[in-house]
This record gives structure tokens, sequence and C-alpha cells, in this order.
């Protein structure tokens, strides 16, 4: 019988020609959109869709996205590890890794916007502490390091594992598990300690994380941006959205290292009534700025309502909350259907409604000017899709590197819910149940 070490340890021994192949694809479409970008270089902006007064686009809207899935690997390993939900033990690694390379990519969106990615400085050489960009940076940097710290606290004792058991691997290999372990050795009372504290802190800073981004938006005088509800309701989206990718990961590393009896129904089934509860909230803030914006009846965001409601973007504006809502409650809300399958499925429809979410919120509100610039409409060119694209490459591909380097599941954290889980969950039920 093989056991779970073994089981976790096989697939950074090999790489299969799929694993070659997918690495290639990547590869291909990461040239494309860095090709695409020295186009941009040279030629400038003009080369994009980006028009006065439609100053933001297919860029912006992905740096939010990714910003918001990386919210995943805090909600489930830092938030569930506090409140001591046993069941996220297989998820957490596959949730932490998503933290930790979505945001680069949120960064290198805004590097595309600006043009010239030396502007990027002028946020420094000319900062405002008044300014909610200034707020962002900041909030994006800590949350960025502190990721990567947690990140690597918790992967430590498996680079340990891997050093001490994988000694038929390459060289390369065996000296990189050796540098990163830092001759580790186990010390569980000291590093769950350590782990608790930067779980509570990033808590704390994933909450102020995506609301600074929403005040981007929030801060300005736009009509659809105004609104008191705009931080929680990007908060509620953001984890929504996280929720989702971790259950795509999830399934894909179950189907492809066959983890059946790791990564269990049971895990996709309480992800799945997660996402069905962030699917409820997302749809309640929905309606509140919408019932909002309805009942102040300002000419200007009626305006950019109507759009969405039945103009330009009507189209992409229905299918967006038949993805976030109306799929989410069919499937989800049956247990029959809420199966790997109908998780995976709405997950799917989930990460396409909130990336449409994000491009709502900005194109219909600035291609309606408060001043008398001509009405703008925006349409991404091959350079934005080619720089989206890369994005997301660059994402799998690094998501690719990290399996074939250490292991997609925790091991420590497998066998220590093993040894001490029902032990933990006795003593809690003792501190609260009456003793008759």
């Amino acid at each position: 019988m093989v056991s779970l070490e073994e089981k976790l340890l096989n697939p950074i021994k090999t790489f299969g020609k799929g694993g070659r192949l997918l690495m290639v694809v990547l590869l291909f479409f990461i040239a494309l959109g860095f090709s695409a970008w020295i186009r941009q270089l040279i030629s400038g902006l003009c080369v994009t869709g980006m028009n006065k007064p439609v100053l933001w686009g297919v860029y912006i809207t992905n740096f939010v996205f990714f910003v918001g899935i990386s919210h995943a690997g805090t909600f489930i390993s830092a938030i569930l590890r506090i409140l001591h939900a046993e069941w996220r033990r297989p998820l957490t690694r596959a949730a932490e890794a998503v933290t930790v390379f979505s945001l680069p990519f949120a960064a290198v969106s805004i590097v595309a916007d600006l043009g010239r990615p030396g502007r990027i400085l002028n946020v420094i050489r000319y900062a405002r502490i008044q300014s909610p960009i200034l707020w962002d940076v900041t909030c994006i940097g800590i949350y960025l390091l502190s990721s990567v710290i947690f990140f690597y606290l918790a992967l430590l004792p498996d680079i340990a594992i891997c050093r001490d058991k994988l000694t038929d691997v390459s060289k390369f290999k065996r000296w990189l598990y050796r540098k990163l372990s830092f001759g580790w050795q186990a010390m569980p009372e000291k590093q769950k300690k350590l782990e608790k504290g930067m779980a509570v802190f990033l808590t704390v800073l994933v909450v102020t994380v995506h609301t600074v981004v929403a005040w981007i938006f929030g801060m300005t005088v736009q009509p659809g941006w105004r609104t008191t509800i705009i931080g929680p309701y990007f908060l509620v989206g953001a984890i929504f959205s996280g929720v989702a990718t971790v259950i795509i990961i999830s399934a894909i590393l179950r189907k492809l290292y066959h983890l059946e009896d790791i990564l269990k129904p049971i895990h996709f089934n309480n992800l799945g009534k997660l996402l069905l509860v962030l699917s409820l909230f997302w749809f309640y803030f929905t309606f509140t700025e919408y019932l909002s914006a309805f009942y102040w009846n300002d000419p200007m965001e009626m305006s950019v309502v109507k759009e969405k409601f039945f103009g330009d973007y009507a189209r992409l504006f229905w299918f967006m909350v038949i993805s976030c809502f109306v799929i989410p409650l069919f499937i989800l809300v049956n247990p029959k259907t809420r199966t790997i399958t109908g998780t995976v499925i709405v997950s799917m429809f989930v990460n396409v409604g909130m990336w449409l979410e994000r491009f709502l919120v900005i194109i219909p509100t600035l291609s309606q000017p408060r001043l008398p610039y001509s009405r703008g409409i925006y349409h991404p060119t091959w350079v934005e899709w080619s720089i989206t694209l890369a994005c997301f490459s660059g994402l799998i591909l690094l998501y690719l590197i990290f399996a074939k380097l250490f292991p997609v599941i925790s091991i420590w954290e497998m066998k220590e819910g093993k040894e001490k889980a029902i032990q933990e969950v006795t003593e809690r039920y003792k501190s609260y149940h009456p003793e008759v």
C-alpha cells in the first residue's frame, strides 16, 4: 500500500509528455503577449481600444480580477485555519499558491496599462497621502510580501520532507531543497503559533486590500462608482471568484495526480455550499446597488444603469447575472447536483461572470462622461487580449512549475490532521457541551 508521503511526492519525480506539451503551449502564449507588449511600447497605447473618455479597459479589469482571486488563499487557508475547519487541510496549499502566483500578474496588468513602465516610479516620486492609488500600492505591496512569507512558512516542513525523502531526483532539486529548508527540524508548537499569528494578520489585511482597491473607484464622483457599499461589494466578489478558482484547481489536481482518496467529494460539497452562500451575498450587494440607483434616479447614474440593463452592455450584464447567481443557485442548492462536476461547472461560470462584473464596473461608467466629450465605445484589440492571455498563461505556468518542485497538498498538515484532529475536535466539543 502506498503511503501518504509517497503518493504526494511521486508527481515531483516525473514530468510526462503532457506536462512538457502544456509548458510549450503556455510559453507560446506568453511570448505572444510579450511581443504584443513590445509593440505597445513602440507604438503607444493607440494600439489598444482605449480612447477618450474610456481610459481604462481590459488591463484594469485584469488587475482587479487577479487581486480578487488572490483572496482565495487567505480565506481558505488563513480564516478556515483560525476557525479550526478540519476539512480545509487538503485545500490549503492550492489556495495559498493561487494567492502568491496571481498577485504578480495584477502588477503586470498595471504596468501594461501605464503604457510607459517607468511611470510606475511616479507613485513614489510624487506620492500624496490623499491619493487612493498610493493606498492601493501600499496595501498590495504589504499583502504580497506577507502572503509570500505565510506561503513559505507553511511550505517549509514539506521542503524538509523533500530534502530527506527525495534522494533519487535531479541534483538541482536536491540542492534547492537543501538551501530552502535552512536545516529545518520539526518544531510543531512554535510553527503552529507563528502560523496562527500570520493567519490573523492576513485575515485583517485581506479585508483592507480589496476595500482599498474598491476605493480607487469609490473615491471619485463617477456614476456607478460613488456608493458606500463598494468596499464590501468588492470584497465579497473577490472571495467569490477566489473560492471558484480553488475549486477548479483542486479538481484538476485530483484528476491529474489521482488524488481521489485525498480530495474527496465532501471537500467539493463544502466548497460548493460556501460558493452558494457567497453567490447569495454577491446578489444581495448587486441588488442593493441598483435599487439605490433606481431610487435616487440621478440622470447620470441612470444613463449607466440603462446601458447595462438595456443598452450596448446588456448581453454581458445579464450573462454575468446568470453566471454568478442563477446557475450557482440551481446547481448548488440541490445536493444531487452539488457534485464535483457540478461545483466545477459552477466555478467556471462564476469566474467568467466575475471577470465580466469587473469589466462592467469600469467600461459603462467611463463611456458616459460628465464632461462634454463624445460618447466613447470601447472594443479591446488583439494587443490587449494577447497580454491578457499571457497573464493567465503565466499564472498556470508558475503553478505547473511549482507542482513539479513541491507537494501540491500539504503533507505535514495531513499528518497533523490524522494525529491530532480527533483530539482537538473532542476537546472543543467538551468545552461547550454540557456534562450531563
